[in-house]
């Protein structure tokens, strides 16, 4: 609503300070419904210290350092590229197996959805891969996926819970991903803020992502807000809802998250958005980037796998590239490809092929 006649405008200083405040009166409504939460995280056995009320705790620092800066990326083996190459050797296809192994050998994010593993099962899933990259001194990536009327823009990645359930789901991931000692860094969903505009649900998409920031922050879990890309929203626009969410709290935000937007088109807007942030860090999805930037978001051709994941020193506000949609996983049925999320060997091996491996 527009400020009355004659009175002061509230200065960009004043604007920023209330956004902040906003979020963290969002975070501590979450909060006080979470009690639920860690009720149900001590029911599936999970230890409270590292759930929503750890965020007091000495150790928890997730604005610390660049996360990705002392330890190498882990690689899951449970991966689906892994699981084709393993199909496509028991079919005598040798050198697409090779391939295919190779694409399974690059780190890249491990997703997390509602459909695959519900309440109840979601802790023990992810507890088991943090502990594993723990143990190797790696840190593994994963991407939260399961807010409330997820893909409203595509419907091809549509799901997710009702807003009831969506807090303790994030509840549980976060205590497992806090259990890891800086051995899990999360990416919090993809397309979830630069679709609102379209979907008209903006006070209910960033109350829900505001209250799940500040359950992974309280577990100490290093965090990425998605910031959409490059081809999307302006960047003023993202900012203005990055911070009403509390990415100030936060390590920062990801961009180009399973988008096709090539390295100097991302740079360039990562580095506005953070500007308007205060310096806010962030990672890049460099997975299926290679080639020139594009429109087409649902599997176009010609693609290319762009720059392997990496730490990023280069002096920039660049913590990281990252594979965080894995290269061969399909975005939907479109372009002759499966249903979104579903391996897609011939399009894998078109990639590495074009790429020149």
């Amino acid at each position: 609503m527009p400020a009355p006649r004659g009175a002061r405008r509230p200065s960009p200083d004043e604007v920023e300070a209330a956004a902040r405040e906003q979020g963290r009166r969002r975070r501590r409504w979450w909060g006080a419904g979470a009690a639920l939460t860690v009720v149900a995280a001590v029911v599936v056995g999970f230890s409270v210290t590292e759930g929503p009320i750890a965020r007091s705790l000495p150790w928890s620092d997730p604005q610390g350092a660049n996360p990705f800066a002392d330890r190498d990326l882990y690689t899951w083996p449970g991966s689906q590229a892994a699981a084709a190459a393993g199909t496509v050797e028991a079919q005598g296809r040798t050198d697409d197996a090779a391939t295919l192994r190779r694409l399974a050998d690059v780190p890249t994010a491990i997703w997390l959805t509602p459909e695959a593993h519900g309440r109840g099962e979601v802790g023990a899933h992810v507890r088991g891969i943090v502990a594993d990259a723990s143990d190797a001194d790696e840190v593994a990536v994963f991407v939260v996926y399961g807010v409330t009327d997820r893909d409203c823009t595509g419907q091809l990645s549509a799901g997710g819970l009702p807003p009831e359930e969506y807090a303790p789901w994030v509840g549980e991931i976060a205590s497992a991903l806090g259990s890891g000692d800086g051995a899990a860094v999360a990416v919090l969903e993809p397309d979830g803020l630069a679709a609102t505009f379209e979907c008209g649900n903006t006070d209910q998409r960033v109350d829900l992502l505001a209250g799940a920031l500040g359950s992974l922050l309280d577990a100490g879990v290093p965090t990425y807000v998605d910031a959409g890309h490059s081809d999307w929203r302006p960047a003023d626009e993202m900012a203005d809802l990055l911070r009403r969410v509390g990415v100030d709290e936060a390590r920062g935000f990801a961009t180009n998250v399973a988008g096709y937007q090539a390295d100097t088109d991302e740079t360039r807007y990562a580095e506005e958005l953070s500007g308007l942030l205060d310096g806010a860090h962030y990672v890049t999805d460099s997975g299926r980037n290679g080639a020139p930037s594009t429109s087409e978001w649902c599997n176009p051709d010609a693609r290319l796998l762009g720059r392997e994941p990496a730490a990023v020193d280069d002096g920039s506000a660049q913590d990281a590239d990252l594979w965080v949609k894995p290269p061969g996983e399909s975005d939907g049925t479109c372009n002759g490809g499966p249903d979104a999320g579903v391996f897609w060997v011939e399009r894998a091996l078109s990639m590495a092929a074009a790429t020149g491996w």
